[in-house]
């Protein structure tokens, strides 16, 4: 290769390099900062004074403040529903599916706690719909049709999906929601064990099955 092309190539994959370890940076530091001080107290100058670079620097990467948090809640979304979905098959039987959701489930939000707070408090903002109306379709159509199949299989009765997922999935979103916490109702301590995790697993289980 000529030395010149080589020494272009190299100095491009070191440029490259930076870039994509500053925009991980933002991407941490304004999940972090959302979860602190919330979307209306959210500025590009707050977050360009967290990472220590100018805010000019954001604007390379994003156009506003509502364009930063659109692609990194609609990246971090479909990277958290891809990984729920991880060894789940919609074909097995409804006990052994639901256990890989919340194995699933569990293991995303414990091992990802700011991106777990951050789309969680997504849920109630105005940018909502936009993330999740289109990002995890395929999540929505997989489970969908997991449970589905389980009404037809007879282990479970019809339901709505609103009633479904408030008896299948709150329980474990509760406790996660504790253990982050580090307190229960009353200002308890509370540690999520594995212990607790599964024999909340078991009430649901018989609360929803046939």
């Amino acid at each position: 290769m000529n030395i010149h092309l080589y020494l272009s190539w190299k100095l491009e994959s070191r440029m490259r390099a930076r870039d994509l370890n500053k925009v991980e940076l933002v991407r941490q530091k304004a999940m972090e900062l959302l979860v602190r001080i919330g979307f209306e107290g959210f500025t590009m100058n707050k977050l360009a004074k967290e990472c220590e670079i100018s805010v000019a620097t954001l604007y390379i990467y994003y156009k506003d403040k509502d364009d930063l948090i659109l692609q990194i809640a609609k990246e971090e979304a479909q990277r958290m529903s891809n990984a729920m979905l991880e060894d789940f098959d919609p074909e097995v039987s409804f006990e052994v599916g639901l256990k890989q959701q919340w194995k699933n489930r569990a293991k995303c939000m414990l091992e990802n706690k700011i991106t777990a707070q951050f789309l969680e408090q997504l849920r109630t903002s105005t940018y909502q719909e936009e993330v999740y109306g289109t990002i995890v379709s395929n999540f929505k159509i997989t489970l969908g049709k997991f449970m589905h199949n389980a009404i037809k299989k007879g282990e479970i009765n019809e339901m709505q999906l609103e009633v479904y997922w408030s008896v299948a999935f709150a329980p474990l979103y509760n406790l996660v929601r504790f253990h982050f916490d580090g307190s229960s109702i009353g200002g308890r301590p509370f540690v999520l064990t594995d212990k607790v995790l599964w024999d909340t697993f078991e009430l649901v289980l018989k609360a929803l099955k046939k």
